[in-house]
């Protein structure tokens, strides 16, 4: 059998469908096609009160692909919300293979230069993935969502898909939508042109709030 390569791993995001494992220490991985698929909208991307004051601060810094391979290594390890992940060795090899092509990148969010939280994805057209993040201090993976999605509305992106609504993304405006709708906004957003890199790493805090509150 041909191995599964990121050729692969491109053609299922295309069609709606990411990979999964079922532990860290599982081997191999199966595709998933949910029923119901969240996303947020990132004209109505909604900031917490109390994140916002904190993002005004910038107790954070932000830097995209300088650490990817650390980013999905903190996403891969356990925390106090969760014993296992699905971040196993071949899911990582292939994510830093995607990395390595330009195709999946990181947001780093960084407290006096160390990384202190962050998420990785994969980006195609106007369309980004998200697939995971982690935090090592408070609100530092809250902080680099915020940033990429004020990141992906600078550079003309069309959807940002989270997979699974959780009670964490809901406070953000995730929504679930219908497998159908999904791939309606899908396609439109992979024949759309984004740039990922377009945003300035420096843009405070104020200036990300006043993306994502741009009509």
């Amino acid at each position: 059998m041909k191995p599964f390569s990121t050729d692969d791993l491109l053609a299922c995001y295309r069609r709606g469908v990411f990979p999964m494992a079922e532990s860290r220490e599982d081997e191999g991985f199966f595709i998933v096609d949910p029923e119901w698929r969240c996303l947020f909208p990132l004209d109505r991307f909604h900031v917490p009160r109390r994140l916002a004051r904190t993002l005004r601060a910038n107790r954070f810094s932000f830097t995209i692909d300088r650490d990817f391979a650390a980013v999905i290594d903190g996403c891969a390890e356990p925390g106090p919300d969760r014993e296992d992940t699905w971040i196993n060795p071949d899911i990582r090899a292939l994510y830093l293979a995607l990395h390595a092509q330009g195709v999946a990148h990181s947001v780093e969010a960084r407290i006096d230069g160390v990384l202190a939280g962050g998420l990785y994805g994969v980006a195609i057209g106007g369309a980004f993935f998200g697939e995971s993040m982690f935090s090592r201090a408070t609100d530092a993976s809250k902080a680099a969502l915020v940033h990429l999605a004020a990141r992906l509305r600078f550079g003309g992106f069309k959807l940002l898909d989270a997979q699974f609504i959780t009670p964490h993304l809901s406070q953000f405006g995730a929504q679930t939508i219908p497998r159908r709708i999904f791939q309606a906004l899908l396609e439109v957003a992979l024949e759309t042109s984004a740039t990922f890199a377009a945003l300035p790493e420096s843009a405070s805090g104020d200036e990300m709030l006043a993306l994502l509150a741009a009509d």
